[in-house]
């Protein structure tokens, strides 16, 4: 799989991801680049196997993990405790898909066991199924820990971004996370166009 990983670190993101569930048209082998100190590499996982996830922490120096399966507190939690063993500052970032409704209770069990949410919208496949969720949704969010806001955003989606930024419920959004909307193939991303959406914002 082509990617322009370079490129899109002369952006400046705060993050940049690397998937790592096989079953994905953009799963991650081979190398990464080096990168600057301020771009924070995310490795993203489904459901994947406890030694797995270390192996590719450890190789690939990650610094966050997002979980996009049914990782219960308890993994998340035994996962940020070995990483810890080993003074390698990871972020936990749980995922949870949306579509027209959600049960934010189900978040409590979650609280002390990651470091930020991310909300995605719930599709076929775990992430990177190109539709926004209605983020009216996140009037009811309960919680004080930040999260980063996905599912299918791209150029068409600025100025709700803007309206949504005025909102109490934005309070806590901490990040934006693109992906398939500025994508010319998978893994391959439109520089131009991730170029005018970060302008905008």
């Amino acid at each position: 799989m082509k990617l322009n990983t370079a490129e899109v670190a002369q952006l400046r993101p705060d993050y940049l991801g690397f998937i790592f569930w096989k079953h994905s048209s953009r799963f991650f082998e081979g190398e990464i680049p080096e990168l600057p100190h301020y771009i924070n590499k995310i490795g993203v996982f489904v459901d994947a196997e406890f030694d797995y996830i270390i192996k590719m922490v450890k190789k690939y120096q990650l610094q966050g993990l997002q979980l996009h399966g049914h990782e219960s507190p308890e993994y998340c939690a035994e996962i940020a405790s070995e990483l810890k063993k080993t003074n390698h500052k990871v972020d936990i970032i749980k995922v949870f898909s949306i579509k027209e409704e959600f049960d934010f209770d189900v978040l409590t069990t979650y609280e002390k066991a990651c470091d930020y949410y991310l909300f995605d919208t719930k599709g076929k496949l775990p992430g990177g199924n190109g539709y926004t969720f209605d983020w009216s949704v996140l009037k009811n969010y309960p919680s004080t820990k930040p999260y980063f806001l996905s599912g299918g955003i791209g150029l068409n989606n600025l100025d709700k971004i803007n309206e949504f930024i005025k909102l109490p419920e934005s309070k806590y959004c901490f990040a934006i996370d693109v992906n398939s909307k500025f994508e010319a193939a998978p893994g391959l991303k439109k520089i131009e166009e991730l170029q005018l959406f970060k302008k905008a914002l």
